[in-house]
């Protein structure tokens, strides 16, 4: 395995070649009531066949709080040991792994998943399950804010304090994994969530949407309710909330999500890379953005750093959807709106300075008609030479609709600046320009998802069959300077 870091907002390899990832999450959400020794996936050979004919090279592997530190300070080393073995098979197919520790509604015991009970702090509030949709939990649930509230003042728990007891877990998991060749980095906490303030962001949303509604003069209001009363319209209402009138809406959030990124995420953040370079100096720190930056609220989080200096491996991994994702009505989602969104992401990463993958995306519905919308994104995800992982990996989505559309030419690694790097499906060809700065010992890689009928390439090339399919990895070696490779399928 290549050791990879990051130099400003690439990804590099140790030979020096910018490089480019792809792949999904594969997410553990599973309590701990009844001792959890084992990931709930099955990582076998057929999988990383099929996982690497179809080019992808990295796992978002997510786990919870609640299975690793059962109790305080005692760690399920059997657990770890079955992760362990994970990395150990990632590496013999080559194949990059970042750790995530997974939450959604904080913890189990608030009807979500994440914490184990012992740190789920809701003070007088109980706990009580959702009635229409999980995400609700979010806005309205008080023990869900408390128990955040409680964790981001980093309220003290028997010997020690809450934050204190995470950032010794991630130690432990950075000392136990550290030489793991697979290891890519550590994704400390998914889609951190405000607490209270983020229950105050949602009613702030609630009311700046009516506000608009009523006296926008972008909103058409007598087509929108005519699109609301007949049923064969309903689903026309959410275009009306295009990219201009949706970050009017969502700016409503601003302050309090700034607030939150610089006051609580990235000390938080500081605390958890400050406690695993203690122990390694591998990996790289993973920076999401707050569940409100899901929908395109700016993100101001603060570089990493590890006791006043910026820590030098570090990336950016934002989160995007849209608002029908993992509905039937998905099909309607807007490229406006998610296009604005990713675009906020851009200028995060512009103002930090750092790689980017995109850690999730896409989501799901019935039939096909979504489709053009993930081919839309994986054009936005080109343009911005961003790695990603989609949400998520299920059963038989290799043969499915889904992986035509995600299955497609990109460079695994490149021997210099990648200026152009575009698939036109419609033409069946792909384009990489590139700057080549310095002799390099290794050759720049791409992906070639079908048959390859030509290469053009201002230097050697050879083609790499996988797995006796069609798919294929093109070497090409080239010398300092400019050049183009163009494969036509």
């Amino acid at each position: 395995m290549d050791k990879i870091s990051t130099l400003n907002k690439a990804f590099i390899d140790n030979f020096g070649r910018e490089r480019i990832f792809y792949g999904f999450n594969v997410v553990d959400k599973g309590d701990n009531k009844e001792g959890k020794t084992k990931f709930d996936f099955e990582f076998d050979d057929a999988f990383f066949d099929k996982f690497k004919e179809k080019g992808f090279n990295i796992l978002r592997l997510g786990f919870g709080w609640n299975v690793v530190e059962p109790k305080p300070v005692k760690y399920n080393e059997e657990f770890l040991d079955a992760i362990g073995v994970i990395l150990d098979k990632c590496a013999e197919k080559e194949v990059f792994v970042y750790l995530d520790i997974h939450q959604d509604c904080y913890s189990s015991f608030c009807y979500g998943n994440g914490a184990p009970a012992w740190a789920t702090l809701t003070g007088k509030y109980k706990p009580r399950p959702a009635k229409f949709v999980w995400a609700e939990l979010y806005f309205r649930s008080k023990a869900v804010h408390q128990a955040f509230d409680n964790f981001w003042t980093n309220r003290q728990y028997k010997d020690t304090c809450l934050q204190d007891y995470y950032a010794g877990m991630w130690r432990h998991i950075a000392e136990k994994f550290k030489d793991k060749p697979a290891l890519f980095g550590f994704d400390f906490m998914n889609e951190p969530y405000p607490g209270k303030d983020g229950g105050k962001i949602f009613r702030k949303i609630i009311y700046k949407t009516a506000r608009v509604v009523l006296v926008d003069r972008e909103i058409k209001r007598s087509k929108l309710i005519s699109d609301a009363i007949h049923k064969d319209r309903r689903m026309k209402v959410l275009d009306h909330f295009d990219a201009p009138v949706f970050k009017k809406i969502t700016s409503a959030g601003n302050a309090l999500v700034k607030k939150f990124d610089i006051e609580r995420y990235s000390p938080f953040l500081n605390k958890m890379a400050a406690s695993v370079r203690t122990v390694t100096d591998n990996g790289i720190m993973f920076m999401d953005n707050s569940y409100w930056s899901n929908i395109g609220i700016p993100c101001s989080n603060l570089p990493i750093e590890v006791n006043g200096k910026r820590e030098a491996k570090q990336c950016f991994q934002p989160h995007g959807y849209d608002l029908m994702v993992d509905t039937p009505a998905y099909k309607y989602a807007s490229n406006s709106r998610v296009g604005a969104i990713f675009a906020e992401h851009k200028r995060t990463q512009d103002r930090l300075s750092v790689p980017v993958i995109v850690g999730e995306w896409g989501g799901g519905g019935e039939g096909t008609e979504w489709l053009p919308h993930v081919e839309f994104l994986l054009e936005t995800f080109e343009k911005n030479k961003w790695s990603y992982t989609y949400w998520h990996y299920s059963k038989g989505v290799m043969d499915s609709p889904l992986a035509e559309v995600l299955v497609r030419p990109y460079p695994k690694a490149v021997t210099g600046n990648i200026i152009e790097n575009k698939y036109d499906k419609e033409k069946s060809s792909y384009t990489l320009v590139y700057e080549q700065v310095k002799e390099v010992g290794a050759p720049t890689v791409i992906y070639a998802h079908k048959a390859v009928k030509s290469v053009t390439a201002d230097g050697e090339y050879t083609v790499e069959n996988i797995n006796n399919s069609e798919a294929s990895n093109i070497l090409v070696k080239t010398g300092i300077g400019r050049h183009t490779v163009i494969i036509q399928f």
